[in-house]
């Protein structure tokens, strides 16, 4: 019998979710301002924490370049404190407003008009910004097809024996990249039973301003395959006990792995 490759693997988790659950309607936000702050200030903490502060610049008429560069340093702190990490985050935004506004005179769609690769290598140079944040941003406020890998992805190739969670970003993001390339295009796969024993989670996220913007198809399926990811890790593949038995992945764990028991 011949062993499918890892991409053939990743492919297959795809259409299973997708059939699953659908789209995931990411990112939650109103502007591709909110996404970039939102990526900034969800980076060691909750989300719930994230949206606590976004609300407050939202409140205080703060979400946006101009919000962000007018206001003081010391208000930018209180607005963004349910954050964690305040001072360092509120020296961070102002930062990305200051590249933004001295390399492409202030404007979002200027900056995210450049060619991906040459934007990614800008954004990494910033203060705060890492390969994750870098390619939230990229995705899903420009609409760039880049694959974002976050811990939940490295959990589950670690538990499915694919690649093992100490490897390295790009070694991760170009593997799904390569995987779900030749998905986009094709005809959505029409929705079906999920596998014996497996519960549906609710989906956190309606279909919001962003989540519905113009993107190319092969930057929605990068869209989905990384909401697909979360829902699983925040309802099935947590760290300790994970909750096997009834995930949508179960029948993709190599044989012999251990399935815990539902606690």
């Amino acid at each position: 019998m011949r062993v499918c490759t890892p991409e053939e693997h990743l492919r297959a988790y795809y259409k299973t979710l997708y059939c699953a659950w659908g789209p995931q309607h990411w990112w939650p936000a109103r502007t591709a301002f909110e996404v970039i702050a939102g990526a900034y200030l969800t980076q060691n903490t909750a989300w719930t924490n994230v949206e606590l502060a976004l609300k407050q610049l939202r409140r205080a008429g703060c979400l946006s370049l101009k919000g962000i560069r007018e206001a003081p340093l010391a208000k930018l702190e209180l607005f963004i404190r349910p954050s964690g990490y305040f001072r360092q985050k509120a020296a961070r935004l102002k930062g990305f407003v200051a590249f933004v506004d001295e390399r492409y005179g202030g404007s979002l769609q200027r900056m995210f008009a450049q060619p991906t690769i040459r934007l990614r290598d800008e954004l990494l140079t910033l203060n705060g910004i890492g390969p994750e944040t870098a390619d939230s941003i990229l995705l899903y406020a420009g609409q760039h097809p880049v694959f974002v890998v976050d811990a939940y992805t490295r959990r589950i190739l670690d538990r499915h024996g694919i690649l093992a969670a100490s490897s390295h970003y790009e070694e991760v993001r170009e593997l799904c990249e390569r995987a779900l390339s030749p998905v986009s295009g094709k005809p959505v796969p029409a929705r079906s039973r999920l596998p014996r024993g497996a519960a549906i989670p609710v989906v956190a996220h309606r279909p919001s301003p962003v989540s519905r913007a113009p993107r190319s198809s092969l930057a929605q399926v990068y869209n989905d395959m990384h909401g697909l990811i979360v829902n699983v890790g925040k309802h099935y593949c947590f760290k300790s006990k994970p909750l096997c038995e009834q995930c949508p992945l179960r029948e993709f764990l190599p044989q012999g792995s251990p399935k815990p028991k539902v606690e």
